[in-house]
């Protein structure tokens, strides 16, 4: 009886510790968006009506000046922080001519909800842009929950929301703009 107590434990230890983790480093991140030499760290600043439009987009406030990214022609990359239940997630979004190509967790920290960070999840934000309506900004596409993950999803779907945005205001996002597809 005292075996197969040790056994659960064990098993229940091993998937808490499995939803946790750094999958990838931000570093590594930039370089398998960037495989060509060129990119530039760069830095955008962030006004008034950026911070608030940040803001509304996350449900919190955005204390930053500034957000740092990578760029080369019509492509950025951007690695937020946003909190999930209770810990922060580290994201990697990578956007190019308006569309996101990939969303990444780098890093997950909370014991449950660490399903978004399989592809299973990540890959329905490709080809996802962003759509203003009056007073907001949303995704032109449907992202599917993950159950037992709610918060977690609504981090990442709030994140890639703002990388779209931030996105818009970079040089990158006019960038051979004959090539951008409108959002529907």
């Amino acid at each position: 009886m005292k075996f197969i107590f040790v056994l659960v434990i064990s098993v229940l230890s091993a998937q808490v510790s499995a939803q946790k983790g750094i999958f990838l480093a931000p570093e590594k991140f930039s370089a398998q968006v960037f495989e060509e030499p060129g990119k530039v760290l760069q830095t955008l600043w962030l006004n008034r009506a950026m911070r608030d439009q940040a803001e509304s987009i996350l449900g919190h406030s955005f204390r930053g000046m500034r957000q740092r990214y990578w760029g080369q022609g019509a492509k950025t990359a951007w690695i937020f922080e946003e909190i999930g239940k209770e810990l922060p997630i580290t994201i990697g979004v990578v956007i190019e001519n308006n569309r996101i190509v990939k969303v990444s967790i780098l890093e997950y920290r909370e014991s449950r909800g660490g399903e978004v960070r399989y592809p299973f999840f990540t890959r329905q934000f490709e080809n996802i842009g962003l759509i203003k309506t009056p007073g907001k900004y949303s995704l032109d596409g449907t992202i599917d929950g993950v159950t037992g993950a709610t918060l977690s999803v609504r981090a990442v779907k709030n994140v890639a929301t703002l990388a779209l945005l931030f996105h818009h205001n970079t040089p990158f996002t006019n960038f051979n703009s004959s090539a951008s597809r409108p959002a529907p």
